[in-house]
């Protein structure tokens, strides 16, 4: 075998000390300043191909084997110290600073981060319609290092194959199998995350697929840099041209909705014009730049600054209403770096640098045993406290909407419910039993609640989230008006016979015919939208209502509660009472007279009911009614206030139903 069978210059390149600097500068910048996306991730991604890929086949010309052991041993030797440092303190930080409603997903994301699958627990809560509103925790950034940890797993089996196959088979040129295997990837993955990107967005920002190509590019452009034969003169314009490209990308575009689909070749683009311009020295070439001291030295803390600038910013707004100012935010920026800097000069490099292995992996177990125990002990404090009493909505202290109903004064000294830490689990039983059927699904899914057999009535509650919601309150008068309730709900879809959405089309279609196959006696739905002030009502709506009418089942249309452009219990959480009441009241969120009331021919066999008073105290919508928190995201109903509602939709069911045997 020939000693380099793949020709490949490895040499320090400056140039890309200072790219992963502006590229962290960028990502801390947006974010701090003006809360989007810089596309500087991406750059990231280009580079750990460019350098994982020289690494691996570096390593191979040498010693002519490239084996899992010495390649994951360095790994997480370089990486695990930086991302167990900041998540302890991360930890130990939620204990003390966390608003206490999104400490149990911080914990989650903490353990998806530790454990390098922190982007699929994003995609999962990004396309969770009842998830995606939530706060976000200081750990989100590391969706990105989860991706990088599983491009390396998976850079290591394709050149575990590639070499494999050329020590079986010597005459081939393993340099064209590399780009072929590289080069198919980039196109199927690109073509992915196009497509993806296109039908499922948030998903597809999360996934690992649709992001292997940006690495994958990386890969192709280290062995075919000394290929791209070009001038000084266009190697200095193109260089430039690169780096004002990247910084512009965040202000052309809108990264967060369009990538990482075709637009994401911009900021690739870019970083690919730097790293073959500087390939070349120029007296005016983007090198000196980049390349300069200050930039090399800093660049080797700009991976800390990444990991660092969020953890701050996040604990920062948990606390604050306003982005901070210029000062605020460079005091950030400064305050990462010095972190960077401690972290990299006494924990990393003391392990990296260790006299072997074994007293490297020693350090590094100590340092996982620690973050699992604080994981645990915060977890065991907010979840597990065994000297919680139960409190149950609709008991003496606990009244919820029947505190408006009767007029009763409750306790002012009574701690809400539920707990913040436990306002995540506020969704009604349908989601729990896995029966609310999810955005992208045209099946009727049928959940049974209430009474199961010798019911009197069968009630159906139909339509979109804001429907699903008023389950726990026809559960709670199943218990004495003998009812069986069947939930059939999907996200994101109400009642209607519009043809443009096809799942929702499709699920409006065999809602029908469910409904008539489960002979049911009354249908319980919502009557409009309050996405915005004018709760509009949608005529092909009216046409759906029709179409169940026609079945001779009655309905019970319930007018939309306000909704916010806040997370209310995070709000109320982060702020109090007082200060949350402002700002659910600082706009009109209803009309007096809904548009119900103006319609001048109202639908057959239906009966509308205006809950909207249920949701004010002292005449101001309020997030706490009967010491019971009224909402458990930006607009939907907890389940412990909608279970208060039990005894009022009872009467109001048992006064329809008079009124239709009239």
């Amino acid at each position: 075998m020939q000693t380099n069978p793949i020709n490949l210059d490895k040499k320090f390149r400056p140039e890309i000390e200072g790219l992963r600097v502006i590229a962290a500068l960028l990502v801390a910048i947006y974010h701090i300043w003006f809360g989007k996306v810089s596309g500087g991730v991406d750059v990231f991604f280009v580079v750990s191909g460019f350098l994982i890929t020289t690494s691996i086949i570096s390593k191979y010309n040498k010693t002519g084997s490239f084996k899992f052991i010495p390649y994951i041993t360095g790994l997480i030797k370089r990486l695990f110290p930086s991302v167990i440092t900041v998540l302890l303190v991360t930890v130990i930080l939620s204990f003390f600073l966390l608003p206490e409603s999104i400490l149990g997903k911080t914990i989650k994301e903490i353990i998806a981060s530790l454990f390098y699958y922190q982007n699929w627990q994003l995609a999962l809560s990004s396309t969770d319609y009842l998830n995606k509103d939530q706060m976000k925790t200081p750990v989100e950034h590391f969706w990105a290092m989860s991706i990088q940890g599983q491009f390396y797993i998976i850079w290591f089996v394709i050149f575990s194959l590639i070499f494999m196959l050329y020590k079986k088979y010597t005459n081939l040129k393993i340099i064209n199998v590399i780009n072929l295997c590289l080069g198919t990837l980039f196109i199927v993955s690109l073509s992915y995350s196009i497509y993806l990107t296109h039908v499922n967005q948030p998903w597809a920002y999360f996934h690992t697929f649709t992001r292997v190509w940006e690495f994958s590019l990386g890969g192709l452009l280290a062995i075919n840099l000394n290929k791209i034969k070009i001038n000084h003169i266009v190697a200095s314009l193109i260089g430039w041209l690169g780096l004002i490209g990247l910084i512009l990308t965040g202000i052309i575009f809108n990264v967060s909705t369009m990538f990482p689909g075709f637009i994401g070749l911009w900021p690739m683009l870019c970083a690919v014009f730097i790293l073959v311009s500087g390939n070349y020295e120029t007296k005016y070439g983007v090198k000196k730049f980049l390349g300069s001291s200050i930039m090399v030295k800093v660049g080797g803390l700009s991976f800390g600054l990444y990991l660092w600038h969020w953890v701050i910013l996040s604990f920062y707004q948990y606390h604050n209403n306003e982005r901070p100012g210029i000062v605020l935010g460079i005091c950030m920026i400064l305050l990462s770096w010095l972190l960077s800097y401690l972290m990299t000069r006494y924990i990393e490099k003391p392990i990296r640098s260790a006299s072997s292995n074994k007293i490297a992996f020693k350090k590094l177990g100590i340092g996982l045993a620690i973050q699992l125990l604080a994981i645990a002990s915060l977890y065991f404090v907010i979840f597990n406290n065994p000297f919680e009493k139960e409190k149950v909505a609709l008991s003496e202290n606990y009244p919820g909407a029947m505190a408006v109903e009767k007029h009763v004064k409750v306790k002012e000294d009574v701690e809400a419910i539920p707990e913040f830490s436990k306002i995540r689990n506020e969704s009604p039983d349908s989601t729990r039993d896995k029966v609310h059927q999810k955005i992208g699904e045209s099946k009727v899914l049928v959940g049974e609640y209430g009474k199961k057999e010798n019911y009197d009535k069968t009630i159906a509650l139909v339509g979109s989230s804001h429907a699903q919601h008023w389950l726990g309150a026809l559960q709670k008068a199943a218990e004495e008006g003998n009812y069986r309730v069947l939930s059939m709900t999907k996200s994101g879809c109400v009642l209607t016979t519009k043809d443009s959405d096809r799942d929702c089309t499709d699920w409006n279609k065999n809602l029908i015919k469910e409904l008539d196959k489960q002979d049911v006696d009354l249908v319980v739905t919502t009557a409009d939208s309050s996405t915005d002030v004018n709760g509009q009502i949608d005529p092909l709506q009216l046409k759906q209502y029709q179409n169940i009418t026609n079945t001779k089942t009655p309905i019970m249309a319930i007018r939309d509660n306000p909704r916010y452009e806040f997370n209310v219990p995070e709000t109320l959480d982060k702020f109090g009472e007082q200060e949350t009441i402002q700002k659910m009241n600082a706009k009109q969120r209803l009309p007096k007279e809904s548009k119900w009331d103006q319609l001048e021919q109202k639908p057959a066999n239906t009966k509308y009911v205006d809950y909207t008073s249920y949701f004010k105290e002292n005449g101001k919508f309020a997030p706490v009614i009967g010491n019971v928190i009224v909402y458990m995201d930006k607009g939907h109903i907890s389940n412990s206030y909608s279970k208060t509602f039990g005894p009022k939709i009872k009467k109001d069911i048992e006064q329809y139903f008079k009124e239709l045997n009239h």
